[in-house]
């Protein structure tokens, strides 16, 4: 009886999003297409598990993307704040657990490393807040360039080289499976998409958000904090980029730099891709979550292919941002005009 019910509401949920709607034809053709043409491979156990590692990287950026879109802004920052944290905990590693340490001085070291990483993300996602918010800096130029300060620090740490050589039990258990079957990233972008989800759905604060969004001056004459909402909200952002930052350097057991460079139009496409207006006031985070799989089983699927060169994922990248942008603003544009016409012939 229940699972009837979930049934019918998230039939009802895709009748009344024709976006959704669309994301779920998406998602199934590209699955089929694949299994089809590349069934031996696209259909191994190990792909999956693969995809499942990789996708928590920029999914779990994309969520604090996703928020800062909600609110009017954007972060372009997070690629930067992943790569500084990143850098930071593995210093702290370094220095915390040298080689021989014992497993108690290993969990401490890495415990220290991982939460002044968090911490530092979100400083760092405050820095943002407050630019936009009190320097009243549009979150574009701001985020820009404090995409180029953070990724500056983390330059000036590493002198422009890896840092590698971590303490093994650390990729052991973040860039491990449970059971043998699901790997830890996947497990903790889940955990991190619920703790969103009931964020945005289940607290006066994500109500806030959207009210932001939709109308910034009529959310300040309402009496909303909105500095405290931005800075907020982009503090969040630095915070999933952190544990995105924690999660590559589980996965290349080193942090760069540059590591995850692509990430930043990638974050941004799956949020516009998954239907958050990029004026901010709406999305939702089933859109975003939608968007991650599709972006993720097209590149996979791309990789079976020789001939397709890695080289074409930016053009592909790009050119379906900007194909999404201007389909929506198309969408929103009729909609309007068939509104204006309705009130005209009602008048």
């Amino acid at each position: 009886m229940q699972t009837a019910t979930m049934n019918s509401k998230s039939l009802r949920l895709l009748t009344r999003d024709t976006h959704l709607a669309r994301l779920v034809i998406i998602l199934i053709t590209l699955f089929l297409f694949f299994a089809i043409v590349k069934t031996e491979g696209f259909l191994n156990i190990r792909t999956w598990q693969s995809m499942a590692i990789q996708f928590p990287e920029f999914g779990l950026m994309a969520l604090g993307v996703m928020l800062t879109m909600i609110t009017g802004g954007i972060d372009l920052s997070v690629v930067g704040i992943a790569n500084m944290t990143s850098i930071g905990a593995a210093v702290i590693m370094l220095t915390l657990v040298p080689r021989g340490a014992d497993a108690g001085q290993a969990a401490i070291g890495i415990s220290v490393a991982m939460l002044l990483a968090l911490v530092a993300g979100a400083v760092a996602g405050a820095i943002n807040g407050l630019l936009v918010a009190k320097v009243k800096i549009p979150p574009i130029l701001v985020t820009l360039g404090t995409l180029e300060l953070f990724t500056g620090v983390a330059i000036l740490i590493t002198g422009g080289k890896p840092k590698s050589g971590l303490p093994p039990v650390y990729g052991q258990v973040f860039a491990g499976k449970i059971f043998g079957v699901v790997p830890v990233p996947l497990l903790v972008f889940v955990v991190a998409a619920i703790v969103v989800a009931l964020i945005m759905n289940r607290t006066a604060y994500g109500t806030k958000i959207y009210m932001l969004g939709t109308n910034a001056r009529a959310a300040r004459f309402s009496g909303l904090n909105t500095t405290s909402l931005l800075v907020r909200t982009y503090m969040f952002s630095g915070l999933t980029a952190s544990l995105a930052g924690l999660v590559m350097l589980a996965n290349y057991n080193s942090a760069k730099a540059d590591y995850g460079s692509t990430y930043t139009l990638l974050t941004v496409l799956i949020v516009v891709l998954g239907g958050v207006n990029p004026n901010g006031g709406s999305g939702r985070l089933i859109g975003v979550v939608l968007a991650i799989l599709i972006l993720q089983i097209l590149s996979s699927g791309l990789n079976m292919f020789p001939s397709i060169s890695n080289f074409y994922r930016p053009l592909i990248w790009g050119g379906v941002l900007l194909a999404v942008i201007a389909t929506n603003h198309l969408s929103q544009s009729g909609s309007r005009l068939r509104l204006f016409r309705k009130k005209g012939q009602s008048s």
